[in-house]
């Protein structure tokens, strides 16, 4: 292959992941792919930069960019701008990524003939307790990630709208442009629908699959879907372009709607109120029938699935209520 890949690395405050990661992606480098890790910080608090930095003395193509606008669509166009591989990787610190991962995504990328392709996540915590293993569960089950097939898989190569940590072609970006730096979240889902509308194609592949390690406590569970809900309205409304986003994206705010607006309407017509009564008994009973067959399948505790499942769903429905109201910067 002897090809060089440019991987990207946006970070901050990532001191409990960063070594894991970067390790992980060292142990890609081999005599056919040459491999330059550029690893764009964005002003860290912690001890990331200190983390870092035997790695920098030790692996020469290993480079530290700093990001003082600290999001990351900054640090991958910093990234992408210092590249110097006709391939481009975006890699995320919180993964730990197979020592096939990018030679098997170079690979397909040039048989498919495609503009970008992505592998499978597995979530996984690195501190194993009833608690995280519940988070780690939910964050893999269908009834709380929706339809993303990169969590819930694919039996075959699927022709997808977006997939995480993917293999770019660099002229990509000179064609469709690079990260809208306005999208604090959404990014990469955003950049891979204007590949789609340019009439290009994204795959995801059945058979590589890289290790996500989620947030271990439900305030980060819920303030990290909050903005993730948050920022769908809002890509929305700095895109113009509801297309930039998939319907389950929305389902969440459907869900917080259904509860809030029948009490204000009933104002002028109560029995309306008996609508959110419903939807929320439905919610309920529907969320204990997830959650009891999982917790004795895989000895889970039922409470911990249950809280993981309502902090998932109402904080990701709450960022999306607020985002309505939230005024896009100009």
């Amino acid at each position: 292959m002897n090809k060089l890949v440019s991987i990207v690395l946006p970070c901050r405050n990532e001191e409990k992941y960063v070594e894991t990661c970067i390790e992980s992606l060292i142990n890609n480098q081999s005599e056919d792919l040459q491999l330059e890790i550029l690893v764009v910080d964005g002003m860290s608090t912690d001890k990331t930069i200190d983390k870092l930095q035997p790695y920098l003395e030790k692996y020469p193509f290993i480079k530290l960019l700093h990001n003082p606008e600290k999001t990351a669509p900054f640090a991958m166009n910093l990234g992408i701008g210092c590249a110097k591989g006709d391939f481009v990787v975006r890699v995320d610190a919180h993964t730990l990524y197979p020592v096939n991962y990018v030679s098997t995504l170079i690979t397909k990328l040039i048989e498919l003939d495609a503009d970008n392709v992505g592998a499978l996540i597995k979530t996984d915590v690195l501190t194993k307790t009833n608690k995280t293993l519940a988070i780690k569960e939910v964050l893999s089950n269908r009834f709380g990630v929706g339809n993303a097939f990169f969590r819930i898989g694919v039996d075959r190569i699927t022709e997808v709208d977006t997939v995480p940590f993917g293999c770019y072609r660099k002229e990509v970006f000179l064609k469709y442009g690079l990260y809208d730096t306005r999208l604090t979240r959404n990014q990469d889902i955003e950049l891979n629908k204007r590949i789609i509308r340019g009439g290009r194609k994204i795959y995801l592949l059945p058979d590589l699959e890289c290790t996500y390690y989620a947030r271990e406590t439900f305030s980060a569970i819920a303030k990290n879907n909050y903005s993730n809900g948050l920022w769908n309205i809002l890509t929305v409304k700095y895109t113009s372009k509801i297309s930039s986003l998939s319907i389950r994206h929305f389902v969440p705010l459907c869900f917080i709607l259904s509860l809030i607006v029948p009490p204000l309407l009933s104002i002028f017509y109560f029995p309306l109120i008996w609508f959110s009564v419903v939807s929320l008994l439905f919610y309920i009973c529907f969320i204990k029938i997830i959650c009891i067959p999982v917790a004795c399948r895989k000895k889970l505790s039922f409470f911990y699935l249950l809280w993981s499942f309502t902090t998932l769903h109402f904080s990701y429905g709450a960022g999306s209520l607020v985002g309505i109201f939230t005024p896009a910067r100009k």
